[in-house]
């Protein structure tokens, strides 16, 4: 088992565009330095030059799936010589009339070398363990769409 702890800091200053309100960003620190800048959606006021929670998340879904994949093919005696993902996460309304990520595409694709190389059907075996292995994904409620490209 594991623990992993961020901190958030935020503190009230004026919103750049709209002075009737207060501005989005804030910092999370995530020890030993590490500090990203943060801020809501530009939908919502942020600043879109730094990292919105909703890309946060689909970025932390991508980075988990790939982090699998990649253990899972040298498992499998297959050297990845690079990967590259452009995930995208869809925010919807509910039924409920709440919002919430409801979807996460993954377009993985990855580069192999060496005497080893797998076909088709190996990659999309891979890319389904990595699937049903990743403990990020499995903590959602979304639906989690996993498209390679091959």
């Amino acid at each position: 088992m594991s623990v992993h702890k961020v901190s958030i800091a935020w503190q009230r200053s004026a919103h750049t565009d709209r002075p009737d309100t207060y501005a989005r960003e804030h910092i999370a620190d995530y020890g030993s330095g590490l500090t990203l800048p943060v801020t809501a959606g530009a939908a919502y006021l942020g600043d879109p030059s730094k990292a919105d929670p909703e890309q946060l998340l689909v970025n932390a879904v991508a980075s988990c799936h790939m982090l699998f994949f990649l253990a899972l093919a040298e498992g499998s005696g297959y050297v990845v010589e690079s990967y590259a993902d452009d995930a995208t996460g869809t925010v919807a309304k509910s039924d409920s009339g709440g919002f919430w990520v409801s979807r996460i595409e993954l377009r993985p694709e990855a580069r192999f070398s060496g005497a080893k190389l797998p076909d088709a059907k190996a990659i999309e075996r891979l890319h389904d363990r990595a699937h049903k292995g990743c403990f990020v994904g499995n903590s959602l409620k979304s639906e989690i769409i996993v498209s390679p490209v091959i």
